[in-house]
């Protein structure tokens, strides 16, 4: 497995199924960010981040976990309609979202730890939400499992990831240097919608080196 071979294989997907996953997630995506304006302008700017977190919490869990149902399916060669992956992850909102959260809190406290071990923990911890949605595990279960998977692809994991996220956090400064505050809501709405989607690739190419450590793990 090399860096490369993923990344062009995650893009290949993303390109040929680009439409089925816009319909399955953007909606839920604009919808998280319209629900996260609302609480910045409820709240106000000083408000706590924790309220960021309950908006992710809300809505992140359920396009994600869709995400990574239709993403099994196709490597299967299926098409399930998007309404059976959404109420398939609706029923897996509940555990989502505790993994969501535990993962989230303990990456932010790795972050504020001299940044680094928040930086292991977010590669660690790369392949918990693959093994709740796919292998039903509870979260703290997938955690643990997460840990055990990555050993051994900590650089390629890290490698990808750092080729995904790299070029968006890029792009968000750009934008947010091209459209300094205070924007026009409906601008906003857009530029932030368009960030978290593409986002979603990051998922696509977890899922690949997830596919193929099990590959691998399957021929040993």
């Amino acid at each position: 497995m090399n860096p490369f071979n993923v990344l062009r294989d995650s893009l290949y997907f993303f390109q040929r199924n680009l439409r089925q996953i816009a319909l399955l997630c953007l909606p839920l995506v604009i919808f998280e960010t319209l629900l996260q304006q609302l609480l910045d302008n409820a709240v106000g700017p000083d408000a706590s981040p924790a309220y960021g977190l309950v908006a992710g919490l809300l809505v992140y869990p359920l396009y994600t976990a869709a995400l990574i149902l239709f993403l099994d399916a196709r490597s299967r060669g299926e098409t399930p309609a998007n309404r059976d992956l959404l109420a398939m992850s609706l029923r897996l909102w509940p555990r989502f979202a505790l993994l969501s959260a535990v993962n989230t809190i303990a990456i932010v406290l790795g972050l504020s730890l001299y940044f680094l071990p928040g930086i292991w923990l977010t590669v660690i911890l790369a392949f918990s939400e693959y093994l709740l949605v796919l292998r039903g595990r509870e979260p703290l279960r997938a955690m643990k499992e997460s840990f055990a998977l990555s050993r051994g692809h900590f650089w390629l994991t890290f490698t990808c990831i750092l080729c995904v996220m790299g070029p968006l956090w890029l792009l968000k400064g750009l934008s947010l240097s091209a459209y300094p505050a205070p924007q026009n809501p409906v601008l906003t709405l857009v530029i932030d919608s368009a960030h978290s989607f593409l986002q979603l690739f990051s998922s696509i190419v977890l899922f690949r080196i997830y596919m193929l450590i099990g590959e691998n793990s399957a021929k040993d």
